[in-house]
């Protein structure tokens, strides 16, 4: 994850480009392989864990009437989650994660391992779901890297797949 870090970092400095994010199920995790490296306090500004739908409310703004509807754990949540971490920082990329990694807290619909990365950017917001195995551990490791990794593709200009 220290070498995705490091080609993101190289990303935003030559985009000259500033990241905020939002995260949920991974405690903190995509923040500190953001701040793993050196003279990151160029590029990131804010890293928010925003565990309970209180702090998504208060926090990050999300609306209550979007959660009751969607959960939390949802498209909708994590487009608003990333937007809002992008305003609230004054951030060029916003990016929020927000799943279930278990070992309890599924449903048939959304089971363990269900996870949400959303990017915003000025005038476009991606969000991707991911339905992860492993235990809570694995879980939150997998929605890192592949987090990490979205934001590469994202920066690079790539179309997601």
């Amino acid at each position: 994850m220290h070498e995705l870090a490091k080609q993101i970092h190289k990303l935003l400095r030559q985009k000259f480009r500033s990241i905020a994010v939002a995260e949920s199920c991974t405690g903190g995790q995509l923040s500190q392989a953001l701040t793993s490296i050196s003279g990151s306090s160029r590029c990131f500004l804010l890293g928010i864990v925003a565990y309970s739908n209180f702090a998504k409310n208060k926090v990050l703004k999300v609306p209550y009437a979007l959660i009751d509807t969607h959960g939390a754990v949802s498209r909708a949540v994590a487009r608003k989650m990333a937007q809002n971490v992008s305003a609230l920082a004054k951030a060029d990329l916003g990016i929020s994660i927000t799943g279930i990694a278990g070992p309890t807290g599924g449903t048939k619909t959304k089971p363990v391992g269900t996870v949400f990365i959303a990017i915003a950017a000025k005038n476009k917001t991606i969000c991707k779901r991911f339905n992860f195995k492993g235990n809570r551990t694995s879980i939150r490791k997998q929605a890192t890297k592949e987090t990490l990794k979205l934001i590469r593709i994202f920066l690079a200009g790539l179309k997601f797949s």
